[in-house]
């Protein structure tokens, strides 16, 4: 296996997704997503809401696509935590405070 990073999709990997989803025989992903970058070009990528993943057939990418799913549920807890803090200043903030605003 080679090394490989993983990032979220840009608007410059346009190019790059709409030739992995031709290799993989599939729709071009939309909306934001993840990507699984090696030597500069796409092998894989994951969509952040709902369909399927895309992967370059010719390179060993189960083991990669694995990792995209587990930043993916990353993520998720990330946000889900995020909105729980939120929710709780709010809380903690109480209605004489939000009146004042």
């Amino acid at each position: 296996m080679y090394h490989f990073t993983v990032r979220l999709a840009g608007p410059a990997d346009e190019s790059g997704l709409a030739r992995l989803a031709a290799l993989d025989s599939a729709a071009p992903l939309r909306g934001p997503a993840l990507v699984a970058e090696a030597e500069s070009r796409l092998i894989a990528a994951l969509p952040l809401a709902a369909g399927r993943p895309i992967a370059d057939p010719f390179e060993p990418t189960a083991e990669v696509l694995e990792l995209l799913e587990m930043r993916k549920a990353q993520l998720a807890d990330e946000n889900a935590a995020r909105s729980a803090r939120r929710r709780l200043r709010s809380i903690l903030r109480g209605p004489a405070t939000q009146a004042r605003a």
